[in-house]
């Protein structure tokens, strides 16, 4: 299972930015797990300019993270690890280890400097009964983290024009497909700008990566016992 903690960047001296996050995060078409263990409220505001979730679906969990990384406002923890939360509960309600991760992986994320503010980190107990060793699963959670960044590098990189061909194509779907030939007539521009543009905004690269961020944040909790779907 996953938490996530999202902490708004220099925001003393900035408005608050926490409701137009919440709003982009619930107007996500987001994957559902095969077997859900429990229907999660949506993200909410945990303290000050924070928001945390609960997130069953590791490729949920990639769409979330890129959508906080796109403006360069956020930054991003996610904790892998255990979680007891009751039904439709409040997030500030819930305990386990991928809280408690989520909280350490924030802070990381606040101290990552010139590298995109994302961390990733492991609730577990070194020597747990059936878990792996603790060497093991922070380099999975490493590798998880590696990618993320990666991917948020080429998110935060789009620009302004970049990113309106990008979400055009969202808005045509279904998916990550649409169909460029109604995007350039939506936008008023050519067919050749529209796939000039593609190709420089990394998008295609982009939807052939994720899956593979969301397997390494799968096999991360797989290795702490009680922290699987």
């Amino acid at each position: 299972m996953f938490v996530m903690t999202i902490d708004q960047r220099g925001s003393t001296g900035d408005v608050d930015r926490v409701p137009a996050l919440l709003a982009e995060l619930a107007d996500l078409d987001l994957p559902r797990p095969e077997k859900p263990v429990f229907e999660p409220p949506a993200f909410e505001r945990s303290v000050g300019d924070e928001v945390q979730g609960v997130v069953q679906d590791a490729a949920a969990v990639v769409a979330i993270a890129l959508q906080a990384l796109r403006q360069g406002r956020w930054y991003v923890g996610i904790g892998v690890g255990t979680v007891s939360l009751p039904a439709s509960a409040s997030p500030r309600e819930g305990t386990g280890t991928a809280f408690v991760a989520a909280r350490k992986a924030v802070e990381l994320a606040k101290a990552a400097g010139s590298q995109v503010p994302l961390s990733v980190v492991a609730g577990t107990i070194a020597g747990e009964a059936g878990g792996a060793g603790a060497e093991e699963v922070v380099q999975a959670c490493a590798n998880a983290e590696a990618v993320l960044r990666l991917l948020g590098r080429l998110v935060q990189e789009r620009t302004d024009a970049q990113w309106r061909v990008v979400d055009a194509l969202r808005r045509q779907g279904p998916g990550r497909h649409g169909s460029q030939k109604q995007v350039a007539l939506e936008l008023g521009i050519t067919e050749q700008s529209v796939s000039r543009t593609v190709l420089r905004s990394g998008w295609q690269e982009e939807w052939a990566a994720r899956p593979a961020a969301a397997m390494l944040l799968e096999h991360a909790g797989s290795l702490i016992p009680g922290a699987g779907a």
